[in-house]
């Protein structure tokens, strides 16, 4: 595999894109169709079609990991319960047994079953029937008419706007704790107390939007690391309908879309620029991801990034929650910064704080350290090529960069190069794909302002 730009800090650095492109290059003459579908609530469907190698002809390991990687992806992109193989029994039935319990990816399947309250399962399936996509057809977001509540669940402070007819009347930040508190009466009454807050700045409340970090299916919390520490009994019990019940305090009968943070971000953005196909990538203590679609739609997917593989090189960092090797985690966020410390020559005391680290790092970039520089340098080549990887899942029209990771001079120097990977590997891409990073005072007033937006008003 050779790169038109290279990870200085980073040479056994094997780009997911360049793979998908080779794998195309390499069955042009002489492959078999493959469709995968991942299928979650509702039976939506999201399905990627590709080319792999005909089966029998000495590639079954090849195809088998390229799949695998593909369909990783897929599951974290969409989520789902239940993964779809069509066009090869071969390879239909070595993903079966990867993602099973115990299997290779014994994490996913369980997280899965978790969201979905569903068996998870593998279907092997003829080309002939192969899944096609479904999706939620009503749009989500940019209602801005009406008496509008807006919450934004952080770990570390909680916001909420009152907004009149797209205008935001009123707004507080309020620092709170909820990933160390275990009694989820804490977390209920401190967004009850947010919400009435709101309210009293309004004659009426007519619809109430949150955003907060997690995954939610039908405005329940399915997983979210805010409830760190709440039991699994409690969880069940008030966790999960917590907004729901929420609100029914607020008023009887008011609508409520729950979204993760990530897609209200995406979607403030795609306010912003008044434009769709926006993929928003936060890189700070994980890398956290959100999505609005050309018809201006959040999608419902799950964008979880951080367990997507993007990496194809089997020697890569591991992840430890996950299991898995190559994902987004250990690339964009702070974890990628502290991973490649030790190969540009900088030494971290382990004593520090992941978040530590990365300071100590920046520190160094203020300072003009070319070791520091070239850590930054290796994650926008990095970036440049996940951004082509990404683009086999999501029509981006623009891509907004935020978080830690990416403030200062650092964030330039990523930026610059991951433009540089577009411009050189992928020129049909760098036409089409637009890199911004957004000003924090506009992007922490528009996601207030985003999440209220979020339901229709009956």
């Amino acid at each position: 595999m050779k790169l038109k730009v290279n990870a200085k800090l980073d040479p056994k650095f094997q780009p997911l894109s360049i793979v998908c492109r080779e794998m195309r290059e390499a069955t042009q003459e002489d492959g078999q169709d493959l469709v995968i579908g991942i299928e979650r609530n509702k039976g939506y469907t999201t399905t990627y079609k590709t080319r792999v190698y005909r089966d029998g002809t000495g590639h079954d390991e090849e195809n088998f990991k390229f799949v695998e990687r593909i369909t990783k992806t897929l599951l974290w992109v969409a989520g789902g319960y239940k993964i779809i193989i069509a066009g090869s029994s071969v390879i239909g039935d070595k993903i079966k047994e990867a993602f099973s319990h115990d299997g290779l990816r014994d994490f996913d399947v369980k997280f899965m079953e978790r969201v979905y309250e569903q068996p998870f399962v593998v279907e092997v399936r003829s080309l002939e029937n192969a899944p096609v996509d479904k999706s939620a057809a009503a749009p989500i977001g940019r209602h801005l008419d009406g008496c509008r509540i807006g919450f934004d669940a952080g770990g570390s402070d909680r916001k909420v706007s009152a907004v009149i007819n797209g205008e935001s009347v009123y707004s507080e930040e309020v620092v709170w704790f909820p990933k160390i508190n275990s009694d989820p009466n804490y977390h209920y009454q401190g967004i009850l107390e947010a919400m009435k807050t709101a309210a009293s700045h309004m004659p009426r409340v007519d619809a109430i939007g949150v955003s907060s970090a997690g995954v939610y299916v039908d405005n329940r919390i399915m997983v979210a690391s805010l409830f760190l520490k709440v039991n699994d009994e409690d969880f069940e019990k008030t966790v999960k309908n917590m907004y729901i019940d929420v609100a029914k305090q607020i008023g009887e009968n008011i609508p409520i879309e729950v979204a993760n943070d990530g897609d209200v971000t995406a979607l403030a953005g795609a306010m912003d620029l008044n434009d769709d196909s926006v993929l928003g990538i936060a890189m700070g203590t994980s890398e956290a991801a959100g999505y609005v679609d050309p018809q201006g739609n959040i999608t419902g997917w799950l964008n979880e990034m951080a367990f997507a593989p993007v990496d194809y090189c089997e020697e890569a960092m591991v992840d430890e929650w996950s299991g898995d090797y190559g994902c987004g985690v250990k690339y964009f966020s702070q974890d990628g910064v502290i991973k490649l410390a030790p190969y540009a020559g900088i030494e971290l005391d382990e004593a520090l704080s992941p978040a530590e680290k990365l300071k100590v790092v920046q520190g160094l970039m203020k300072d003009g350290d070319p070791r520091a520089a070239a850590i930054y340098d290796t994650i926008g080549v990095y970036f440049g090529y996940a951004i082509a990887y990404y683009a086999e899942f999501f029509d981006i029209k623009h891509v907004l960069i935020m978080g830690r990771v990416t403030s200062g001079e650092g964030g330039v120097i990523l930026l610059n190069r991951t433009q540089e990977v577009l411009d050189k590997e992928f020129p049909e891409l760098s036409k089409k794909i637009q890199l911004h990073i957004p000003d924090e005072k506009s992007r922490r007033v528009g996601q207030s302002v985003a999440a209220a937006s979020l339901p229709k008003i009956n």
